[in-house]
Order: structure tokens, then C-alpha cells, then sequence
């Protein structure tokens, strides 16, 4: 349901790019700081971002005080939207970003062009799909991501008229062991899936305690320090070849893979246009207020990182929707001298945000914490470095995949002007 023209009514203040948990946060925190006209442009048929399709709890604990399923959550999340007077414009889709925050607008009817005063970018994240993981094996039928699963089942719930639920397999393997696998599980769950095993490459499972108790209560196996190493099977999946802790190859028949994780930034249109990406994120480059190189666009959420919570990126969408009212406010420091963050060390995966500035005393601080995360499980020191002296230092011990979250008041009082880099000390793997 789209609320106005674009082409028609006030100029617009604010467009959202992506209606996920993120920029529906942002537009609500924005129309709660009596901004004019904000608008969240999503190119589904349904705002709501991922959880639409999650239909398992737990989602909304901080958001609404209770536990939700997935649809519920969106739905809860579209609805304060609306009643705070956001106008939600689905299939609609933004084919590009131009500097001043110019966007080029397609939708079924229309191909437009609009110039809100302010853009954030809130499109969230995709899985790597298996072509970009390079697993080999035949090009059957029966693989699939952790999203296009539960588009199957789940959406199929929410159709006017019931359907049986689309089941892609029966006994599939999953894998990877990031949170997003354990939704996997859930899913095939309530699609009277079984799936035969749970592979991890790492020898222990990546998601939190007690996630990993989850496929043993399903009687799923998970095997960690597991590689997938084919995929076989003529016209659809009928097994997968994997290497264990002896790294012997041994088949495991099954009638489907499920490929979890890995996620990236859904950042292609920053790739072609004129915004800074950060190599490491995937995302565009921000400061801690989450502006961009062009100071006409923020962006929140997963596109900065991948990847959080729906909870986790909720919070940051609001963070973002007060800056941005603050921006147009001109109450938002500018950056003259910012300070680069940068990692210095292979296990260390990114820095975000990756440039600090040094804003007056009274000036809002924007994000408190610096954000890193590891690529290997990591037990040592993690030190900032500052022309050469070292102005900080933590001891760590953390899994693949972990965020760290380094005071940013505590770099920038002994950082000055320049880079600070951050490196790993004394570690033991």
C-alpha cells in the first residue's frame, strides 16, 4: 500500500532506502522529532525487512516489550510507522544515487526522480550465495539460502488463500552455524523438514550459547571442524562429501543443502555510485553520526556491518533518524580534521565506524562504541595504536564473528588528529 504520489504533495525531508527494522526505526524516530515529510521507499510488496519471513520468535523484546514472531514484528513495526505518519511506498525500487542526495526512483507505474534533503540508506544485507563460495559438485536442484527458505514456507502462510507449504526437500544438510543457521533449523522445523546434519567448519558452533543446543534437542547432528567439499547428485541433491576433524572425505546422503550466513552489505547501489565503501564492511564509509562521504546520506543498521540482530539494527535506525533530525536542524557538528579508523591485523575483520570526528564539548556524541569483529577465535591483547604509542588496550578472548565495542571517548581522548589502528597482541588461536 503506498500512501501518496511521490511526484505530488510537500517537498520530502527524508528518504528511507529499505523498510526493515532499521529504516522504519529511523522514519518513526524522525517523525518523532516533528520532522515534515519522511518517506521509506521498499522495493517488496510488504515493508517489514527480513523478519517478514521468520516466522519463529524471539523478535520485539526491546521494540515492544514481548516476544514476537517475525510477521507479527513487522507488522507491528510498519503499523507505528504509519500511525507516526510515515509514508511507506512499496515496490518501489531506487535504481540510483546521485550527490546531493538526488535519487532516480522506478515503480510499476512511473520512473521518477526526487530530492529529499536527506537520504539514509537502510538495505540491510544479503547471504552469500554458493556461487560466490565456490563449493563445488554438480548444479542441482535443492540448494538454497537460509532466505529463500523461508520465503517458501513462511510466505506461503501469509497468502490470502492456504497452500500446502512449499517444501524444496526433506533431509537436507545444513550448512554453517551462524544464528541465522539455527533460524534455518526452526524453519524446517515447522515445515516438517529433518534435516541430517548441522557442518561447521570451526570447532565450535559460531552463534552464541545455547543456540547450539538447538539441533541436539532436534536430534539434527552438528558437526563441527567440518568442511563442505562437493555436492552431488544428477538433477537434484543426493548427497554432499565433507571432511572432518581427520580431514577424510565421507558421504553424507541427504536431498538438499541449505547454505547459511556469510553475510555482505546489500550496498550495490553505493558500489555504483559516488559514495566511499569501506573494502572490509562492504558498506559504506561513516562516521560515528553514520554519515556518508556525500553529507547528504546516512546509512544504519546491517548495511554498515553484517550482521546483527533485528533488535540491534532497530536501535541503530532510531540512533540514526534523531541524527539526521539533528542534521537538518543544524545541530550536527561537521568534520574537519576526522580521525581514520583502521585495522592493522588479519583476524581482525573491520572497524565501523572508520572515520571519528572531534566534535565541540556540547555537540551529541553519535555511536559511544567503536565496533570490531574477529574472523578466528582470538585470546590475547587488543591494542589501539596513535602515532606510533600505544593510547589503549583491552584483553580479549572471543569466537569468529563476536563484535567488540571499543569506547570511542576513550580513542579520541588520546588519538588526536590522523589514524588510530587497532592490532592483536600476544594472541593464541
Amino acid at each position: 500500500m503506498t500512501d501518496v504520489s511521490l511526484e505530488t504533495g510537500a517537498p520530502i525531508d527524508v528518504a528511507i532506502i529499505g523498510g526493515g527494522p532499521a529504516g522504519l526505526a529511523a522514519a518513526t524516530a524522525l517523525k518523532a522529532a516533528d520532522v515534515a515529510r519522511v518517506v521509506v521507499l521498499e522495493r517488496e510488496h510488504q515493508a517489514g525487512g527480513i523478519p517478514r519471513h521468520c516466522g519463529h520468535p524471539p523478535f520485539g523484546m526491546r521494540e515492544f516489550r514481548r516476544v514476537l514472531k517475525g510477521p507479527e514484528y513487522a507488522r507491528r513495526l510498519v503499523a507505528r510507522a504509519r500511525k507516526a505518519g510515515v509514508e511507506i511506498h512499496t515496490l518501489t525500487t531506487v535504481t540510483g544515487i546521485l550527490p546531493g542526495g538526488v535519487l532516480t526512483v522506478s515503480t510499476p507505474d512511473v520512473s521518477t526522480r526526487i530530492t529529499p534533503r536527506r537520504v539514509i540508506y537502510a538495505t540491510g544485507v544479503r547471504e552469500t550465495p554458493r556461487s560466490a563460495r565456490l563449493i563445488s559438485g554438480a548444479r542441482v536442484q535443492g540448494v538454497v539460502n537460509t532466505g529463500a527458505l523461508q520465503s517458501m514456507v513462511y510466505l506461503t502462510d501469509q497468502r490470502p488463500v492456504q497452500r500446502p507449504v512449499l517444501r524444496p526437500f526433506l533431509r537436507p544438510v545444513i550448512v554453517g552455524s551462524e544464528l541465522v543457521a539455527f533460524s534455518a533449523l526452526m524453519t524446517c522445523r515447522h515445515a516438517g523438514i529433518r534435516p541430517v546434519a548441522m557442518i561447521e567448519q570451526g570447532p565450535t558452533a559460531t552463534a552464541r550459547w545455547p543456540s547450539a543446543l538447538l539441533p541436539r534437542l532436534q536430534s539434527v547432528a552438528l558437526l563441527t571442524n567440518t568442511r563442505l567439499l562437493e555436492i552431488m547428485g544428477t538433477g537434484v541433491v543426493q548427497g554432499v562429501t565433507v571432511a572432518g576433524p581427520d580431514d577424510q572425505p565421507r558421504r553424507i546422503d541427504c536431498d538438499g543443502v541449505i547454505v547459511t550466513g556469510q553475510f555482505t552489505p546489500e550496498a550495490a547501489l553505493a558500489r555504483c555510485g559516488h559514495l566511499k565503501i569501506d573494502p572490509a564492511t562492504g558498506g559504506p564509509l561513516v562516521d560515528q553520526w553514520g554519515r556518508c562521504s556525500d553529507p547528504s546520506y546516512f546509512a544504519t543498521g546491517n548495511l554498515l556491518r553484517a550482521v546483527e540482530t533485528a533488535g540491534q539494527s532497530w536501535g541503530e535506525g532510531r540512533q540514526t533518524g534523531q541524527w539526521v533530525a539533528q542534521d537538518l536542524a543544524g545541530s550536527l557538528p561537521r568534520l574537519s580534521s576526522p580521525l581514520s579508523v583502521v585495522v592493522r591485523d588479519p583476524r581482525l575483520k573491520y572497524a565501523m565506524p572508520q572515520r571519528i570526528g572531534l566534535p565541540e564539548a556540547d555537540a551529541e556524541a553519535g555511536m559511544e562504541k567503536i565496533q570490531l569483529r574477529v574472523t578466528q577465535h582470538v585470546s590475547g591483547t587488543l591494542v589501539a595504536r596513535a602515532r606510533g604509542n600505544t593510547i589503549w588496550r583491552q584483553a580479549i578472548n572471543t569466537r569468529p564473528e563476536r563484535r567488540i565495542a571499543v569506547p570511542i571517548a576513550e580513542i579520541v581522548l588520546h588519538a588526536g588528529v590522523g589514524s588510530v589502528e587497532f592490532v592483536i597482541e600476544g594472541s593464541e588461536n
